[in-house]
């Protein structure tokens, strides 16, 4: 079923990123299977390991094999037991002297976390250019008012500067998941062999260094039998929380769909939407559904991940498949590649928002909260109170900004009738009008986090400052893996070189 699953998944994600796909062909398995015998052949000649007079000649003969692999249609094996033949054809039974202290565990082990770093790293780049999308609709509706819901119900006025600000928080945090787990996955595992290290005196760490990475697994029984198993299921579990983070703003969305004349929708027509068969009136918010469809793929390849690490012995290559896990990465990338076109697709009516707001009773609990903050009434009085209003006006079908403010100082003494609380409504007209205005309420917001103006500045500075910083972290970090990789072609061209 998984299998399945995976290869529409892969369809799907290398016609909605190609660029990301161009990339990932290149360092497939069999690149990066060069990379770590360019790397064996310079430091093992370097350190004694390997015979000067040999090492040239076995350099021509890896530089051929990578030569016609890079060839239109050409053999790029993944494996190492696949990829030994075609180097013993290329240079002699004595290119395998570079295999000493080599076993296909840790080399697969580093090949993997190698690929699902680079993973990470487009992942990361898409999240971040989500978020900024996110941010600066957020920035641009920062004083548009809206309604927020609770149970499907019209609960709060609030900015809709305030709510993308909301979501972009939690995308924030897949953000920090997303370093977290790099510096977790950016360990080489090469020199570890099999279980125990090897007699032969490798320099792990330079080889890490040539790799690219920044450091190497200490424990040689933890590289290949225990952390390379937790890489996916860790990797699984922030493409989870995106899948989860986005299904919810689809849904928030999905619901204006319900209404007659919504406040926000999708620009028809781009693919953002499509008109129904039947119905002639229908505009069904396709980009929507595709989206939440995709998450929902994301959300089962990630558990797939953790499904096939649960009740293994250690070691065992279960969930290590390099096919299904970037499936899985870039399934999430396609997600956050698709909710950034919905955010540049909506179509938002402040007027109508504030219409909606103006026909319900959204602002209602400012009438506790004003009773309590400047009368010192208790909150569930006050409440009760509001409660009292909201049902007489849902009876007489009358609107927050025509309830008659006699009305309201009547059922306020029939509220408190036999009490201790002053017998008259303590608030004045204007405050009580002012109480009911969804604007002046979140404008006067007093609270840290809040969506009052300054507030609302202070946040989308601090917004744009860490999409900066992660901008700034993801380029640092191609750069050091594309440093590393320049430095070892050219020392193993010097060694090839001498072969000529």
């Amino acid at each position: 079923m998984r299998s399945s699953m995976i290869a529409l998944a892969v369809a799907a994600q290398m016609s909605a990123l190609p660029a990301l796909a161009q990339e990932r062909q290149v360092r497939d398995e069999f690149f990066w299977l060069g990379e770590i015998n360019k790397a064996t052949a310079v430091i093992n000649t370097d350190e004694g390991l390997l015979d000067k007079a040999l090492a040239p000649r076995i350099a021509a003969g890896l530089s051929k094999v990578l030569s016609e692999g890079a060839k239109p249609g050409g053999k790029r094996p993944s494996t190492v037991i696949s990829f030994e033949p075609l180097l013993i054809a290329a240079g002699g039974q004595e290119v395998t002297l570079l295999h000493a202290g080599r076993s296909s565990q840790d080399m697969h082990a580093t090949y993997r976390a190698a690929i699902l770093r680079d993973d990470m790293l487009a992942l990361a780049e898409q999240l971040n250019r989500t978020t900024a999308t996110l941010v600066g609709l957020a920035e641009k509706h920062a004083a548009t008012i809206v309604p927020n819901y609770t149970n499907g119900v019209a609960a709060q006025p609030n900015s809709l500067g305030h709510t993308l600000l909301g979501h972009a928080a939690g995308l924030e945090r897949d953000a920090q998941r997303i370093r977290e787990a790099y510096a977790r996955i950016d360990r080489s595992a090469m020199g570890t062999t099999v279980l125990n290290g090897t007699s032969w005196p490798l320099n792990r760490k330079r080889m890490a260094d040539y790799l690219g990475f920044a450091a190497i697994v200490d424990n040689a029984y933890d590289a290949g039998q225990i952390s390379s198993a937790e890489h996916p299921v860790e990797a699984g579990a922030i493409v989870t929380s995106i899948a989860l983070h986005a299904g919810a703003f689809v849904e928030d969305v999905m619901t204006q769909y319900a209404f007659a004349r919504p406040w926000m929708l999708l620009q028809e027509g781009d693919g953002n939407t499509y008109v129904s068969s039947a119905m002639p009136q229908k505009r069904n918010p396709g980009l929507l559904n595709t989206t939440r469809q995709q998450a929902s793929t994301s959300l089962s390849l990630a558990m797939g991940a953790a499904i096939q690490a649960h009740n293994i012995t250690p070691g065992m290559s279960d969930p290590k498949d390099v096919r299904p896990n970037s499936a899985m990465m870039k399934s999430a990338a396609t997600v956050l590649a698709n909710w950034d076109r919905i955010l540049k697709g909506l179509v938002i009516s402040p007027e109508r928002a504030l219409e909606e707001l103006n026909s319900d009773w959204t602002a209602s609990q400012e009438l506790a909260d004003l009773l309590m903050r400047k009368y010192r009434l208790p909150f569930r009085v006050g409440h009760h109170f509001a409660s009292e209003v909201v049902t007489h006006a849902k009876d007489h079908d009358v609107k927050p900004l025509d309830f008659p403010y006699a009305e309201a100082k009547r059922i306020y003494a029939a509220a408190v009738k036999g009490t201790e609380y002053p017998a008259e409504l303590p608030i004045s007209e204007a405050e009580f009008r002012a109480a009911l205005d969804p604007v002046a309420i979140v404008r006067s917001r007093a609270t840290a986090g809040g969506p009052q103006p300054a507030e609302m500045e202070r946040m989308l500075a601090a917004a744009k400052g860490k999409i900066a910083e992660q901008g700034t972290w993801i380029k640092e970090r191609r750069e050091r893996i594309a440093g590393s990789l320049g430095r070892l072609d050219r020392d193993f061209e010097a060694l090839r070189a001498q072969a000529q």
